[in-house]
Formats: C-alpha cells, structure tokens, sequence
C-alpha cells in the first residue's frame, strides 16, 4: 500500500487525548491489533488544568506534524482545549467520542490526507455503535 499523504510510513498522523489511562489503552489496542499504534500519540490529561491540556496538544501537534486530535468526551477538557487550537487552525481536525473502530479505521487509511482519514474513521465509528437487547 502507497502511502500519498507525504509523511514517513510511521509518523504520528493523530493526537488521542482523555481522561485516565483512556488514550493510552486504545493506543495500546491498535498496537495489538495491527502493529500501528506508530500513527498515534496517546495523552492522558491525568493531572492538568484546562490551559496544560491545551498546552500538551499543541505541543504534541508541534513535535509530531499531526493533524487530527481524537478525543473521549464531546464537552470535556481535552474536546474544550482542542476546539480552542481548531477554531484558529484550519489545518486541524477535532473527532471527539472517538473508539477503537475509529482508530482502526483511521490508521489503516493510508491512501487519503489525515483530515479525510478523520472524516472517515468517524463514519466508521458511528456505524460500529450497536444497540444488542432482549425482546
């Protein structure tokens, strides 16, 4: 599989932040599953204000060239601090409620830019939601 998007084979294309150790054992289960957890970089926000949260994010954005930040909580911490870095970046994309099948998704797609990744992986995660209950 080409990989068109202009960055190495194993640079980060994604920021995934939330509370705990949430980022870091999704992370985790993509490495077990595929072996590409190289694409992401896992935060935790353990411990950090509000203004640390963004700060990390930026920072991390910076250091790695990503363009995607996935988040657990549509209105929590890390979703409130990447919209501020979004709202003023263009070049970012914010997928908050994010889970495995979206990072999956997300990391196998190495045909399409990181923002049209992101927009599928979250199609990806929508439809992977089920509702299973007893009639």
């Amino acid at each position: 599989m080409s990989n068109d998007t202009g960055l190495p084979p194993n640079t980060a294309r994604a920021i995934v932040i939330g509370h705990g150790d949430f980022a870091a054992g999704l992370v985790s289960a993509v490495d077990q599953i595929c072996g590409m957890a190289g694409k992401l970089v896992g935060l935790s926000m353990l411990g950090l204000t509000p203004e640390d949260i963004e700060t990390r994010i930026r920072g991390e954005l910076s250091r790695t060239g990503a363009h995607v930040i996935f988040t657990d909580l549509p209105a929590g911490s890390a979703t409130i601090a990447a919209r501020r870095i979004v709202r003023n970046d263009p070049a970012v994309m914010l997928v908050s409620g994010v889970n495995l099948a979206t990072l999956l998704d997300f990391v196998f797609n190495t045909e399409a830019s990181p923002l049209d990744a992101a927009r599928s992986a979250a199609a990806r995660g929508k439809a992977s939601l089920i509702v299973v209950e007893r009639s």
